[in-house]
């Protein structure tokens, strides 16, 4: 239901503004990251005797959220920009 949330909000968005629409897919993106990034972790949980991430996957998380933070940011100031 989401993905296709998402999908209609591209076609949308490439409709109006083409800068729009590459924000609105980065930001997509990076979403689908730190959700890979997040199962990752869960399942290295979910292993028998596992009970901590490795450095490796933390990173990539940390990354991740960044990279979400920073494409949520780009589309709220292309998003604000149309707006004038």
């Amino acid at each position: 239901m989401r993905g296709n949330a998402i999908h209609t909000a591209n076609m949308k968005a490439k409709d109006s503004n083409p800068l729009e629409a590459a924000a609105l897919a980065r930001v997509a993106e990076a979403a689908r990251e730190v959700q890979a990034a997040s199962a990752a972790i869960e399942a290295r949980f979910n292993a028998v005797g596992e009970r901590q991430a490795s450095a490796l996957e933390l990173a990539r998380l940390t990354a991740a959220v960044q990279e979400l933070e920073d494409a949520r940011l780009a589309l709220a100031v292309v998003i604000d920009n149309g707006n004038r």
